[in-house]
């Protein structure tokens, strides 16, 4: 695992929970809206202080009884092979574990479900189905296990379908979530992530900040209004069993 940075105390990142953050670096998507560029980046990886595995340990040992779980978040995950032996590290020191991830690895998703490592698992939802090209930047993006090929979006919808139909079927407590992008997201759309992942426990709709964004082209985005994303609240509260809205 490459560790790319640690949030020591996080009241947000972990519904309900006291939580500290770790960050991991690589990613196979380049979402123009995304805020972490240097996990994202190979020529921002490789300039990125990394932190080591023990003294990640030894925090965590230290925080023992103030902090309820550890929230895993990127980049992507996913895409270490060694993830499962790393959680296991974390929840025999008796933290809780949640997962942020984009879906695209569900294999690795099955066995952590099935190895029962996760309490909670974060999917974002780009887009719908139709706009996942664009949403990712896959004319740039890359294989999970490949150090050269393009992804082809056949595979990579499979691998979204798959992940969302995981979670879905899973027992343990999930969220999607979309950061709102306008000319991205709007109530057409919003309206075909809820057909599309109908009778889900949890839906978080996240306010976009046009700060510190992979693409600067989405500085010059205006964020919705709050009465904007909450008309979309409204759209896709009948398929989803909760609704969230965040960052207003």
């Amino acid at each position: 695992m490459k560790i790319g940075g640690l949030e020591k105390l996080s009241l947000i990142d972990y519904p309900g929970k006291i939580a500290a953050t770790v960050f991991v670096a690589g990613c196979g998507f380049r979402c123009g809206w995304c805020h972490n560029s240097e996990l994202v980046l190979p020529e921002k990886i490789r300039n990125q202080p990394e932190i080591e595995e023990k003294d990640l340990f030894d925090f965590l040992d230290f925080r023992k009884g103030l902090l309820e779980g550890v929230c895993l978040t990127g980049g992507e995950p996913s895409l270490y092979s060694d993830l499962p032996v790393f959680i296991k590290k974390i929840k025999q020191k008796g933290f809780l574990v949640k997962l942020d991830t984009n879906g695209s690895n569900p294999k690795m998703l099955k066995k952590l479900l099935e190895e029962r490592l996760l309490d909670f698992v974060a999917m974002d939802i780009k887009s719908s189905p139709e706009k996942y090209p664009q949403a990712i930047g896959m004319w740039e993006a890359k294989l999970p296990t490949s150090k050269c090929g393009k992804l082809s979006f056949p595979h990579l919808s499979d691998n979204i379908q798959k992940s969302v139909d995981l979670i879905r079927q899973s027992k343990i407590d999930y969220e999607f979530r979309s950061t709102i992008i306008p000319g991205l997201i709007d109530k057409k759309e919003i309206k075909k992530i809820g057909q599309w992942i109908r009778g889900a426990k949890c839906f978080a709709l996240q306010q976009f900040r046009p700060e510190k964004t992979l693409d600067k082209a989405f500085q010059k985005i205006r964020p919705y209004s709050e009465n904007k994303l909450k008309a979309l609240v409204k759209i896709i509260n009948p398929y989803v069993e909760k609704t969230v809205l965040r960052g207003i």
